[in-house]
């Protein structure tokens, strides 16, 4: 599988590089726009395994633009199979304080996603690394994510990936029992 490592952002190569690790062979995770058709395609689909989760027939209605996963503001990834398929994306996006109770520096994960016929093979993990990756190279100090509690597979990976429930919650369904929020410093005495 093939992987951008975001770290290796400049201004000359805003996208970074790609580097192959001994596994997933044929696998790509490339940085696209938000509005790539491919991530298009994948946003409906998590949109609609939302709606099925939650009786909602909208799934999600938080506003998400592409200039919100440019960066260095954010980062938008796809994962494409071997037949070059798209099968999981995920991004990041700048928060500030004052906005629905994040903090100055917060990185809001948005629409970790994987197909159903791509889960299992660690992909929503490496997603998760190079997005913490990335934000952290930003400058950002904290990564927030909200999902909620028909979704207790994400809630596993992000508990198993360091994430804490929030002492405060945030987002646009923070006043719905359903929501969970969890965070994780991205710099050291960081909370």
């Amino acid at each position: 599988m093939a992987f951008v490592s975001p770290s290796s952002r400049t201004a000359r190569n805003p996208i970074g590089h790609l580097y192959e690790p001994p596994y997933h062979a044929g696998m790509q995770i490339l940085p696209v726009p938000f509005d790539h058709p491919d991530a298009l395609k994948l946003n409906g689909i998590v949109l609609q395994e939302y709606a099925e989760r939650y009786g909602d027939p909208e799934g999600d209605v938080t506003v998400l633009t592409p200039e919100m996963f440019r960066p260095p503001q954010g980062l938008y990834l796809l994962a494409y199979d071997e037949h070059h398929r798209p099968v999981a994306t995920g991004g990041w996006r700048s928060m500030e304080a004052g906005e629905e109770n994040y903090a100055d520096g917060d990185a809001e994960l948005k629409r970790m996603f994987v197909v159903r016929e791509a889960r299992g093979q660690g992909l929503a993990r490496r997603i998760l690394a190079l997005l913490e990756e990335d934000a952290r190279a930003a400058g950002r100090t904290r990564m927030v994510l909200e999902t909620g509690i028909e979704q207790p597979e994400a809630i596993a990976l992000y508990t198993s990936s360091g994430y804490t429930p929030a002492p405060e919650k945030f987002g646009l369904y923070r006043f719905e029992d359903e929501s969970r929020c969890f965070i994780k410093p991205l710099t050291p005495g960081n909370r």
